[in-house]
């Protein structure tokens, strides 16, 4: 159960949902996301599926970040293409978002719904194994 949330980010949730109208296209791009940077600007991305498999687009979005000198992401979001809405983060994708960004927070929930919550929140009794996660106990 979520115990701390934090204003939901509308803004982001409206720049996910516009990548997802307008750039996925057919099977291989189907979830669009976007992170809110510390310093306020939004990065976006999709999700390149594979069938012998593919990053999601919270993994896409990492590196896309990165590319544009982003390294620390204060919200990220998720939203299916064909107007499903906010999507959750799989596993994997939280355990990463953890890894990398252990203060993210993340919107879930749909519409009337949505709440953003700490990542770690979204994965208790975490694995740790980044030492920034460590130095942070």
């Amino acid at each position: 159960m979520t115990t701390h949330a934090h204003p939901t980010d509308h803004e982001l949730v409206a720049a996910a949902a516009h990548v997802a109208r307008t750039r996925c296209r057919g099977d291989n791009h189907t979830v669009a996301a976007a992170a809110r940077a510390r310093d306020g600007r939004i990065v976006t991305a999709v999700n390149a599926y594979h069938f012998t498999g593919g990053p999601c687009a919270e993994l896409v979005l990492i590196g896309t970040a990165a590319a544009r000198g982003v390294y620390e992401l204060d919200t990220i979001v998720a939203v299916g293409d064909r107007d499903r809405g906010v999507i959750p983060p799989c596993g994997r994708c939280r355990q990463v978002l953890l890894d990398y960004f252990p203060t993210v927070k993340v919107i879930v929930g749909n519409h009337d719904h949505a709440r953003t919550v700490p990542i770690p929140d979204l994965l208790p009794e975490s694995y740790v194994w980044a030492d920034h996660q460590l130095d942070a106990e």
